[in-house]
């Protein structure tokens, strides 16, 4: 796992997802980033207790956002094709651009909460 951080404008707000039978919640933050010559669209993943913070954003606020790394093999069965996922799970953001208070909250514990709530069925892709 590996922590870093990326700044941009928030383009899109998802409602929270819950999957599974222990209510694991998930909810997709997508920054935007101009390039130059093109548009970045960056998907950052709030989890559990993290969806709520989600509610102090709104489209076109310019954030940092703390995240790590996480990655993940899936297999249906033992004769299904193998699959790779990755995704950016936010630890912390706070507004660059905001008069007043920082906003600054830490969304997860462990780097492995997501999967010790969640089974192969539970999977949300």
């Amino acid at each position: 796992m590996s922590e870093t951080k990326v700044t941009g404008v928030v383009h899109l707000i998802e409602d929270t997802k819950t999957y599974g039978s222990k209510g694991f919640r998930k909810r997709l933050v997508v920054l935007e980033q101009d390039k130059g010559s093109f548009t970045n669209y960056v998907p950052v993943e709030f989890i559990k207790d993290g969806c709520d913070l989600v509610d102090d954003m709104n489209v076109g606020d310019e954030i940092e956002v703390v995240y790590r790394l996480n990655g993940r093999r899936w297999q249906r069965d033992e004769q299904s094709e193998v699959k790779f996922f990755l995704n950016a799970e936010a630890l912390s953001f706070r507004l660059v651009n905001s008069s007043g208070d920082t906003m600054s909250e830490r969304v997860t514990d462990s780097p492995n909460d997501a999967f010790d709530e969640a089974s192969e069925q539970d999977a949300p892709f």
